[in-house]
C-alpha cells in the first residue's frame, strides 16, 4: 500500500511561496513525523532555513513526556536547533503576544483523534485565536482523521459546558481531519484568522488509520495503539469515575475495570443492544500507577470486531449504566479539577450535557436520550460537509 501523503510530505515537496522570508513557528509533538519518522521541525528547517524561530507543545509536552491530565510541562530550548519550546499546556494555554512577536506564521502538525474532549483541536483553536488578534498567519498541515470521516456520534455541547474539552459545539464523535476542524473553527464558529490548510494527497474518507500505510506514533502517552484510539470516544467517559482506564497499564483505554466489578455481572445487565461490533472478554488487572495503584481490578478489554457498527460513545455509556446500577454506593464520580475547571463535575464537562449523567443515576433510557441528540447532531453532520477538503 502508498502511503497517504500527510500535509507536512505536501509541504516540504511543494514548499508554498506565501512562506518566503516568513519567521516560522511549529506547533507539534513526536506524532509529527512523516511516512519515513522524519519530525516536522527537521523538514521545515532543511525547507526553510534558518526561518524556524519559535516551536510550540500541547498537552503532555513536545516530547509527550507527561503522563496525565492536568501535569503542566515548562518552557525548554530544543536540543536539536537550540531554539525556544513554549508550552502551551503550563503556565498558558494559548501563545502569548511575546511568544508570537518572535514568528510571522505559526504551522500547525497535530495527529488528532477524531474525538471531541482530545485537547490538542483546542489548542489550535486559541492559537488561531490569539493568531487572529495579532494578524499572524496560520497554516495548518492536515493529517488522517485515524476513526475516519464518515462517522458521527454523540451530542454536542452545551453552552455551559464549554471547556477545554469542549470549546465549541460539535459532537463527541466529529468526522472531520484537523484541517477540516480548522476551518470550521475559522469560518463557522467565527475565529476569522489568516488560515491556510496543507491538505493530504491520497486519504479516503472512510479509511481508518491502520489503511493509510502511515506509521502510528502515539500523540500521548495513553493512547499508544490505532485500537486505543478507536475505543477512546467512548473509554474516555471512565477518566470522571473512580473505575480504572487503564492508564498504568499497557493497554490504556482498551482495558477497564475496579475491584468492586464482577464482570459476569455486567455482561448481564448491560445487554446487546448497544455493544455490536465489539465483544468484551473479562480480564483481571493490576494497575502500576494511577487509579488502584498495585490493586486487583475486575473489568474487559474491548476487542472491536466490526468498526463499521461499533458506536463507542453510546457503548460506553451502556456499560457505565450498568456499573451504576450493580454498584451505586461504590462507584464515585470524579470531583473537580478537571482539565481547568475546577467547579464543575468533570463527567459533565466530557459528556457535554447535563442529562447524560442525570439519565444514568436514574437508570433511565440511553435510547431516548439518544433521540434528544439526533436533530442536534443531524444539523451538524451537514454542517461540517460544507467543510470537507475530501469527499
Amino acid at each position: 500500500m502508498k502511503a497517504v501523503q500527510t500535509g507536512i510530505e505536501c509541504l516540504y515537496a511543494e514548499p508554498p511561496a506565501y512562506l518566503a522570508g516568513k519567521r516560522l513557528g511549529l506547533l507539534a509533538n513526536p506524532a509529527s513525523v512523516d511516512s519515513r519518522f522524519r519530525h516536522s521541525r527537521r523538514l521545515i528547517d532543511h525547507r526553510f532555513p534558518g526561518q524556524l524561530t519559535a516551536l510550540f507543545s500541547p498537552q503532555h509536552g513536545f516530547f509527550a513526556e507527561k503522563q496525565d491530565n492536568m501535569i503542566l510541562s515548562a518552557d525548554r530550548v530544543d536540543p536539536v536547533l537550540n531554539i525556544p519550546i513554549f508550552s502551551l499546556y503550563g503556565e498558558t494555554r494559548q501563545p502569548t503576544s511575546s511568544m508570537l512577536d518572535l514568528i510571522d506564521t505559526l504551522i500547525i502538525d497535530l495527529q488528532d483523534v477524531g474525538t471531541r474532549v482530545y485537547t490538542f483541536i483546542y489548542t489550535m483553536a486559541l492559537c488561531m485565536q490569539a493568531a487572529a488578534r495579532q494578524g499572524k498567519q496560520v497554516v495548518v498541515l492536515d493529517r488522517p482523521n485515524p476513526i475516519g470521516g464518515t462517522m458521527v456520534e454523540g451530542n454536542l455541547v452545551q453552552a455551559d459546558l464549554r471547556s477545554f474539552v469542549g470549546m465549541y459545539p460539535i459532537p463527541m464523535r466529529h468526522g472531520l481531519t484537523i484541517g477540516e476542524l480548522a476551518h470550521l473553527f475559522n469560518t463557522v464558529f467565527g475565529i476569522g484568522c489568516n488560515l491556510e490548510i496543507v491538505k493530504m494527497r491520497g486519504w479516503k474518507r472512510h479509511w481508518y488509520f491502520s489503511e493509510t500505510g502511515l506509521p502510528w506514533i502515539p500523540p500521548s502517552p495513553n493512547l499508544p495503539t490505532t485500537e486505543a484510539a478507536a475505543v477512546y470516544p467512548g473509554q474516555v467517559i471512565w477518566e470522571a469515575t473512580n473505575v480504572s482506564e487503564g492508564r498504568g497499564t499497557t493497554q490504556p483505554f482498551e482495558i477497564f475495570g475496579a475491584p468492586f466489578i464482577a464482570p459476569e455481572e455486567i455482561e448481564q445487565t448491560v445487554g446487546n443492544q448497544y455493544l455490536t461490533g465489539i465483544h468484551l472478554r473479562p480480564i483481571a488487572f493490576e494497575p502500576t500507577s494511577n487509579k488502584w495503584r498495585e490493586s486487583l481490578c475486575y473489568g474487559f478489554q474491548l476487542h472491536v470486531l466490526d468498526r463499521h457498527q461499533y458506536r463507542p460513545y453510546i457503548s460506553s455509556l451502556a456499560i457505565l449504566k450498568a456499573v451504576h446500577h450493580l454498584y451505586r454506593e461504590r462507584l464515585a464520580w470524579k470531583p473537580p479539577p478537571y482539565e481547568f475547571e475546577y467547579e464543575k463535575c468533570p463527567f459533565d464537562l466530557i459528556a457535554g450535557d447535563w442529562s447524560v449523567r442525570e439519565t444514568i443515576e436514574r437508570n433511565g433510557s440511553l435510547h431516548a436520550l439518544e433521540l434528544d441528540w439526533e436533530r442536534d447532531l443531524k444539523r451538524f453532520d451537514e454542517m461540517r460537509k460544507a467543510v470537507f477538503l475530501y469527499r
